[in-house]
């Protein structure tokens, strides 16, 4: 997790920093319904290459954003799932898609 004094002092650039690109919002958007494996995530979120999206579930990780469960199965099962930090972004994301349902409406009657 960043430390409080690497953090920006404005909240929302801190938001924006922790999960503002399209791809955590995306995952986020997808573990808010269950927790995943890897490569049903990769087949989920279109153009998204196994880099980048590794690079975003080990930050998210690290800022304590998702967990990563490693079953001792043979082969391993990794699963990825929400923190309850994680969890509370879950109004961040009703937002944004009751702003772009909005706008597909106003949009769709212009």
């Amino acid at each position: 997790m960043p430390k409080i004094k690497e953090l920006p002092a404005c909240p929302v650039e801190t938001t924006l920093l922790l999960i503002g690109n399209k791809w955590k919002i995306m995952i986020i958007r997808n573990l808010l319904l269950r927790p995943w494996r890897f490569n049903e995530l990769q087949r989920s979120l279109k153009g998204i290459s196994q880099k980048v999206l590794t690079d975003n579930l080990r930050a998210m990780e690290s800022d304590g954003i998702i967990d990563r469960t490693v079953y001792a199965e043979v082969p391993p099962r990794v699963e990825y799932s929400l923190t309850e930090l994680g969890f509370s972004t879950k109004s961040i994301l009703d937002s944004l898609e009751s702003w772009g349902l909005n706008y597909k409406k106003n949009i769709k009657n212009n």
